[in-house]
């Protein structure tokens, strides 16, 4: 047996000579990129986020706070963004005790008048039944938005009716998250709503929506009264409905917002949907929207999209890593976003990629080991003067390795590497590679193209979008590789 004094001798030595113990490098694995240059497809749209949530909080924050905020999403010096989803709430009864999360009582722009009872006592033709200061906050985003970007992509989207077009008086839903919630009938006093609003809002902020998405992840079983957020439950056959009668409220007013749908969690749901919609839904749809909250049928989708010559977006989606703690720096849900959008991008083929909430609640509260959604933490609770501590996250940065990069008029370029996703410029003298090496083994991208320069930008555990030499992939990073002829 080794003595105590022996043992103790034999640590030191081990610990001053750990370099003799550490294991070599790995040597890296060669993966060739092979982008077929010549099937590029078409012109890529840009990236955004949906406002909703965090955009009703943030809006009211102290001006440097919510102007910082707007430049690292839309600035040119942040993630150069260029599209935005603003949401048209609907609006719960005045009275209930309130029960949605943080920053989802989006008001509605009705006004109840003093007395009127039951449900049926709104008419969209009476003025003061309108409330056109409702909602200042997410509307202080789209002025945010238009003094950054140059022509901004805008959508408004609905999550659900107001609480007095409701089966069940309340926005989150019916009491079984299958039933539908827009009492029968109601579908073009409904559309008259979304409409009057876009256009009012189009006037008073002098901005262009140029869809409106009426229903949103309709075919599911998440919408029910006690839940914390606005949802609804839609049939296919009653999303049929509402499309036909929302691109009707469009025309009448003379607007030139087109309709989106069936903003759908996912594709396979999407498939059905589609699969049910009569030819008149079909033709009333001038742009086709899904979720990525499953990647189960999505080239099913992307078909859809070829055949109706339909234009696609991936209109929302955010993926952190399944019960990874909230952590601000680590790499966890970085590479598991990162590997999404790159999967996305390749079996979708979509126009656009838009993310649900850029800001998030910090959310490790109460013991609790929190959770990582959103790309900036921040504390969503507190008072409105604040101050407001803005955490910039890890995942932040995985987002600018695509967007920064992959710009609007790029167009995706299949690439046979199942980890790299690929876009050329609109005169094809620039390629961008976005490579996710989620592995333990540093990855040598080689490329077959001759005659090209090359430069790269890497984040990791310790690096945030570094210029780096060569093209080594180093472990559980992400890479952008951009490459110009000549």
């Amino acid at each position: 047996m080794l003595s105590r004094r022996g043992a103790l001798g034999l640590l030191a030595g081990l610990a001053a000579a750990p370099r003799a113990l550490a294991a070599p490098p790995a040597p890296a694995v060669s993966v060739t990129l092979r982008p077929a240059l010549e099937r590029a497809g078409p012109a890529f749209e840009g990236w955004g986020t949906a406002l909703a949530w965090f955009a009703n909080v943030t809006g009211g924050w102290p001006e440097a706070e919510r102007r910082r905020l707007a430049d690292l999403f839309y600035g040119p010096g942040g993630l150069g963004w260029t599209i935005g989803r603003y949401n048209i709430g609907g609006g719960a009864r005045p009275g209930d005790p309130p029960h949605l999360r943080t920053g989802a009582a989006v008001p509605g722009f009705w006004r109840q008048p003093a007395g009127a009872a039951g449900q049926d006592w709104w008419r969209p033709e009476d003025e003061s039944m309108w409330d056109w200061s409702a909602d200042a906050n997410q509307r202080w985003w789209l002025d945010a938005i238009k003094a950054r970007v140059d022509q901004p992509i805008l959508e408004a989207f609905s999550n659900s009716p107001p609480w007095f077009m409701t089966v069940s008086g309340k926005v989150s839903g019916a009491v079984k998250g299958t039933d539908d919630n827009l009492r029968p009938g109601l579908e073009p006093l409904f559309a008259a709503y979304l409409a009057r609003v876009v256009d009012e809002l189009q006037r008073r902020h002098g901005i262009a929506f140029r869809t409106l998405s009426p229903v949103n992840e309709p075919n599911t079983d998440y919408w029910f009264a006690a839940n914390t957020q606005e949802g609804a439950h839609w049939s296919p056959a009653r999303q049929a409905a509402m499309i036909v009668a929302s691109a009707d409220a469009m025309r009448a007013r003379g607007l030139k917002t087109v309709i989106s749908a069936p903003d759908e969690t996912n594709s396979h749901l999407f498939l059905a949907d589609w699969e049910a919609y009569p030819d008149a839904a079909r033709a009333a749809i001038g742009q086709l929207n899904v979720h990525s909250y499953g990647v189960v049928n999505q080239t099913g989708v992307r078909d859809v999209a070829r055949a109706s010559g339909i234009r696609l977006w991936m209109s929302e989606n955010d993926t952190p890593l399944d019960k990874d703690p909230e952590s601000l720096d680590g790499m966890n849900s970085p590479l598991a976003f990162a590997e999404h959008v790159v999967m996305d991008l390749k079996r979708l083929e979509p126009a656009a990629w838009v993310f649900w909430q850029a800001v998030e609640d910090l959310s490790t509260r109460e013991g609790k080991p929190g959770s990582n959604w959103g790309l900036v933490k921040a504390d969503l609770r507190g008072p409105p003067e604040g101050p407001h501590a803005i955490h910039v996250t890890a995942k932040y940065h995985a987002m600018a390795h695509f967007s920064r990069y992959i710009r609007p008029g790029y167009r995706l370029t299949p690439v046979d590497d199942l980890d790299t996703v690929g876009a050329l410029s609109p005169d094809g003298a620039e390629l961008v590679l976005v490579h996710v090496n989620g592995g333990i083994m540093p990855r040598d991208l080689v490329t077959p193209l001759t005659g090209w320069s090359s430069r790269m930008a890497v984040t990791d555990a310790t690096r945030r979008l570094q210029p780096i030499a060569g093209t080594v992939a180093p472990p559980r990073s992400i890479v952008t590789l951009v490459l110009r002829r000549g």
